[in-house]
C-alpha cells in the first residue's frame, strides 16, 4: 500500500510544494508559486496553506491519505518546536509554522533548514545515495550548505553548522541579510548578482539582459542564461566574479573539512552550466593540491525538487540522518 506526504521548500524566491510517494520519492504533483516576502508573513502563510491544498487536489488524493507534512525553510529553524526563527531572505521571524499547519491540516508537521532537507532528498534518491561523508552546497537566492559525516547530518553545538553563506570573505564588505558585513552570501547568491547587474545598469553600462528584465521584477536565472548565450559582457563579468567568490567559500570547505565529495545545487547551479563548471574549476584551483585532486564534484540530481522531496521524507528519516538534540 502506498503512503504519501507533503513536502514544502520555502525559499527566498519560490515556494515549491510537492505530494510525494514516501517509498520511492516520486513526485505525484507539485505547485510552484513566488514567495513575495514583501507582502507580509500572513499572506505568505496563506499561500503555503493554499499550495498544500492544491497539490492534494492535483494528485487526485484526499487529505486523509496524507500521513504528514515536512518543510525546509531558508534560514535558522528551531527543529524541535517547529519555529522559523529567522529567515531574512523570506522576511520571517519567530513563526510557529508547525503549530499553524498542524492546526490547519490536523497532520504531524516537521521542520528543517532548506539545505538539510535537500540533502536528505539527495541521500535517498540523488547524488548522495550510497555516500556517507560529503557536503551539499546550494547557491540560489542565498547560499547554504549541509555537512554529512558517517551518514548523519552534522548540526554543531547550537544546530547552525554548515552556514557557508556567512563565512566572511571581505572584511567590512557588502552588508548581508544577516546583518554582518562581507559574508559569502552577499557576493555569491542570485540576489548579489542582481544587485551588481542593476548597479552596472544604473552606471549606464550596456547589457543584453535589459531586454528580458522588468524594472520592478527580480532578475531570474533564465534571464542570466539568455544573456550569457548572447555573450553579454556585463553578465559574463558579474557571473565570473560570483563564481570566484563562491569558489573561495568552497575551497575553504575543502581545505578545512576535506570531504570526499561536494554536491552542488540551487537555481544558479542547476540552471547555468557555465556557472557550475566555472565554480568547480576555480574551487579546485583555490584549494590545496592534494584534496583538490581527490575531491569529487557532482550536481544535485533532483534539481529543483531536492528540497521539497527531502522535506516530504523528513518525518520518516529524521532519526536516521539527524545526529543530535537540535533535530
Amino acid at each position: 500500500m502506498n503512503s504519501y506526504s507533503i513536502g514544502i521548500d520555502l525559499g527566498g524566491t519560490k515556494i515549491l510544494t510537492v505530494l510525494a510517494d514516501k517509498k520511492t520519492g516520486e513526485v505525484l504533483s507539485f505547485v510552484k508559486v513566488k514567495t513575495k516576502k514583501d507582502k507580509g508573513s500572513d499572506k505568505l502563510i496563506k499561500k503555503i496553506i493554499k499550495s498544500v491544498k492544491e497539490v492534494i487536489i492535483a494528485a487526485d488524493k484526499k487529505l486523509s491519505e496524507i500521513e504528514n507534512i515536512g518543510m525546509g525553510a531558508a534560514g535558522q529553524t528551531d527543529r524541535q518546536n517547529g519555529i522559523i526563527i529567522n529567515a531574512p531572505n523570506i522576511g520571517l521571524q519567530n513563526v510557529p509554522i508547525k503549530e499553524i499547519l498542524e492546526k490547519e491540516f490536523s497532520k504531524p508537521v516537521y521542520l528543517g533548514n532548506d539545505v538539510e532537507v535537500a540533502t536528505i532528498g539527495e541521500i535517498l534518491f540523488g547524488s548522495g545515495k550510497g555516500e556517507t561523508d560529503f557536503v551539499c552546497i546550494f547557491a540560489g537566492t542565498g547560499v547554504g550548505s549541509c555537512i554529512v559525516q558517517n551518514g548523519k547530518i552534522r548540526y554543531g553545538a547550537t544546530g547552525s553548522a554548515g552556514e557557508i553563506g556567512h563565512i566572511i570573505i571581505e572584511p567590512n564588505g557588502r552588508l548581508c541579510g544577516c546583518g554582518a558585513k562581507g559574508c559569502l552570501e552577499a557576493y555569491a547568491s542570485r540576489l548579489a548578482i542582481e544587485r551588481k547587474i542593476r548597479a552596472e545598469l544604473n552606471r549606464g553600462v550596456n547589457s543584453d539582459i535589459i531586454n528580458y528584465m522588468k524594472e520592478d521584477k527580480p532578475i531570474k536565472t533564465a534571464m542570466l542564461k539568455k544573456a550569457l548565450e548572447n555573450n553579454d559582457k556585463t553578465v559574463i563579468d558579474v557571473l565570473d566574479e560570483t563564481c570566484f567568490y563562491l569558489s573561495l567559500g568552497i575551497a575553504s570547505i575543502i581545505n578545512f573539512y576535506n570531504p570526499s565529495k561536494i554536491i552542488l545545487g540551487g537555481g544558479l547551479i542547476n540552471g547555468i552550466d557555465y556557472f557550475y563548471e566555472k565554480t568547480v574549476k576555480l574551487a579546485k584551483e583555490n584549494s590545496l593540491a592534494v584534496p583538490s585532486r581527490e575531491i569529487v564534484f557532482e550536481r544535485a540530481q533532483l534539481g529543483d525538487f531536492s528540497g521539497a522531496v527531502g522535506a516530504a521524507m523528513l518525518a520518516d528519516y529524521r532519526e536516521i540522518f539527524l545526529d543530535d538534540k537540535n533535530c
